[in-house]
C-alpha cells in the first residue's frame, strides 16, 4: 500500500510540474504585430515589469469606417523596453512570443515582446516627385532646347 501511495505522489507531482510548465513557459505561438507604439511603462507593487501598448488600425469589412485595434504586451529585457519607450508615438513591427498564461515576474500579459523587427516614424510621407531639398523644385518635364533637336 505504501508504494503505491508514493507512486500515486509522484505522478501528481509530475502532472503538476507538467502543467506548470505548458501553462506558463511553452510558447503557444509566435508573430509580428505592426502599428503605433502607445506607450511602454515600469510598473508593479511587488514585481516591476515593462508593459506596453500597440495600437493596429485597420478597416472593418461590415461597416466603413476605420477601427482600432489594441494590442497589450509585456517586456523582459530591460535594455530592449528602454529603447521602445523612446519610440513612442512611431510605427514600429514587434517580434513577440505567446504563452498560455501570464507569469507576475513576466508581465502581466500573455504576449512577451522581445525584438524589434523595425521602426518608422508615424507621420514619414516621401517627398512629392520633382520636389528637391530645401523647398527647391525640379520641373517634371525637362524643357528641349533647339541645340539637343
Amino acid at each position: 500500500m505504501r508504494k503505491f501511495s508514493v507512486i500515486t505522489v509522484l505522478l501528481l507531482i509530475l502532472a503538476g510540474v507538467a502543467f506548470f510548465y505548458f501553462r506558463f513557459y511553452f510558447v503557444f505561438g509566435e508573430g509580428v504585430k505592426s502599428g503605433e507604439l502607445n506607450y511602454v511603462v515600469h510598473k508593479g507593487v511587488i514585481f516591476k515589469t515593462y508593459e506596453g501598448k500597440l495600437i493596429q488600425a485597420g478597416f472593418r469589412a461590415q461597416t466603413s469606417g476605420v477601427q482600432s485595434h489594441e494590442f497589450d504586451f509585456s517586456v523582459t529585457n530591460k535594455e530592449l523596453a528602454e529603447r521602445l519607450m523612446l519610440l513612442g508615438g512611431q510605427n514600429v513591427e514587434l517580434h513577440y512570443k505567446e504563452y498560455f498564461g501570464a507569469l507576475p515576474w513576466r508581465g502581466f500579459t500573455k504576449f512577451v515582446v522581445d525584438s524589434i523587427v523595425s521602426s518608422r516614424p508615424i507621420y514619414y510621407q516621401p517627398a512629392p516627385i520633382g520636389v528637391l531639398p530645401f523647398g527647391e523644385t525640379k520641373s517634371s518635364s525637362p524643357e528641349i532646347t533647339g541645340e539637343e533637336i
